[in-house]
């Protein structure tokens, strides 16, 4: 029996659809009824019944962490590490996401999975304090790094550019940002994969290849709208609260080498729209 938290999240919906797809036995919990800041929360799902604990719960507001870095660094963090510790004592295996943004942008060439943090905004920050809770907390865990998420469901850029782009004849998206889309769904399925082939430790998953905000933007208002005029434009004619890397491209060969080449995301920004 596996135990997913976080269901109703752009994430969790993915994961329910494979669990379900697979027939895997599954208790699935989400808010309100379930507050992973809670000790009595955690102390209802940390006895020993689930095989394998899938945490796609998280404060995922990156601009909103500035002004609430002690708030995202408990969710992201402090409550992530003792989730880690009960799933430790319990004998369940630890499946939890993580963060392009732990590192600091600044590099060439994509970032290996033992890279050093340098988190450059709170929301990074609050990610790699609880990336450090759950390898402390022991061996029996899978840290998955990813970036760009986005899903036929929730808000998330793919979806906003769709909508913009059939209603407005021109849009400027930044250009100076390159970095990994990577489908939930497609993020879900490699998870369940990497899991049924004994993965342990942290690794990166996202859609293959590489582009900016406004190569994806591009790619998705083609789709809707090609009359749309879709311009690049730098970081600075959109000023944001965060921080955010100019270059956060990750590399996933240790994950290639244990489920294969992840597909383009070109292709999987095409399935994502043909269900939108």
């Amino acid at each position: 029996m596996d135990l997913l938290i976080g269901h109703e999240g752009m994430l969790g919906r993915a994961w329910k659809q494979v669990l379900e797809r697979k027939e895997t036995p599954f208790v699935a919990v989400s808010r309100p009824d379930f507050d992973l800041t809670s000790s009595a929360s955690l102390e209802r799902i940390t006895d020993g019944t689930y095989r394998r604990v899938i945490n796609c719960a998280a404060w995922t507001d990156v601009d909103g962490a500035e002004d609430e870095e002690e708030r995202a660094t408990e969710v992201n963090g402090h409550a992530v590490g003792r989730l880690a510790r009960r799933c430790a004592s319990a004998g369940s295996v630890l499946v939890h996401y993580s963060t392009d943004y732990v590192f600091d942008g600044q590099a060439s060439e994509p970032y290996a999975v033992d890279a050093e943090y340098d988190p450059i905004n709170a929301y990074g920050r609050s990610k790699a304090v609880g990336e450090a809770a759950v390898r402390e907390a022991g061996e029996q865990h899978l840290i998955l790094r990813t970036s760009w998420l986005y899903a036929p469901w929730g808000n998330n850029f793919v979806l906003t550019m769709r909508r913009l782009g059939a209603q407005r004849d021109a849009l400027n998206v930044v250009d100076d940002q390159r970095g990994r889309p990577t489908s939930a769904q497609h993020l879900a399925d490699a998870s369940y994969r990497l899991l049924e082939a004994g993965a342990r430790g942290t690794l990166h998953v996202t859609d293959g290849g590489e582009c900016t905000w406004y190569d994806l933007a591009k790619a998705v208002v083609e789709t809707v709208n090609p009359r749309c005029d879709v311009q690049p434009c730098s970081s600075d004619a959109f000023p944001r609260p965060a921080k955010r890397p100019a270059y956060s491209v990750m590399d996933l060969g240790p994950t290639e080498a244990l489920i294969g080449t992840m597909p383009d995301w070109r292709a999987n920004v095409a399935a994502v729209l043909a269900q939108a």
